[in-house]
């Protein structure tokens, strides 16, 4: 079976980040850490880039992918760094590299704190990985068609959910 819409895809991944010609540096690696990741393929559950790179693609491909930014996190936007009152941050004790959650226009965004002054702190909602240029090296473990249910949740399920406990939005 080939990764298509509407499938769901295993698959391990190094992601790293390309910092020079012969440079790069590990971000994350799904097998160091003993975890593939599963994603809804067709529901942006992953970088655009990505998901065009990996349609197609069956069972037991093992492929290198290079995205620059604007198919990965973005393009650096230096508006989205500004100032916010201190107040706006639940912790009392606040350091350059902290990062929250926040709720955003299109849904949570990470903000990093960047400078922390008295009464104002300097946040940047760039996404973390805006800006890089980045190689993924992927190896496909399963492809499956998804279910009703993950299709209504736009995402994959854990193994035994009850489609009965799902509520079902997305389709007729």
């Amino acid at each position: 079976m080939t990764i298509a819409p509407q499938r769901v895809v295993t698959l391990h991944y190094v992601l790293q980040e390309v910092l020079g010609d012969a440079d790069v540096e590990v971000l994350d690696d799904s097998r160091a850490r003993q975890r593939p990741l599963e994603y809804l393929h067709g529901h942006h559950n992953i970088v655009a880039g990505l998901e065009r790179a990996l349609e197609g693609q069956a069972e037991g491909a093992e492929l290198s992918v290079t995205l620059m930014p604007a198919d990965a996190y973005g393009v650096r936007n230096e508006a989205l760094v500004r100032e916010v009152g201190r107040d706006a941050f639940p912790v009392p004790d606040l350091a350059p590299g902290m990062r929250f959650q926040t709720p955003g226009d299109d849904g949570p965004q990470i903000v990093t704190v960047v400078e922390v002054g008295d009464d104002s702190v300097l946040v940047d909602t760039n996404h973390p990985l805006a800006g890089r240029t980045l190689r993924y090296a992927l190896e496909v473990l399963a492809v499956r068609d998804a279910t009703r249910a993950e299709l209504a949740k736009g995402h994959p399920l854990p193994p035994n959910t009850d489609p009965a406990e799902v509520e079902d939005k997305k389709l007729p």
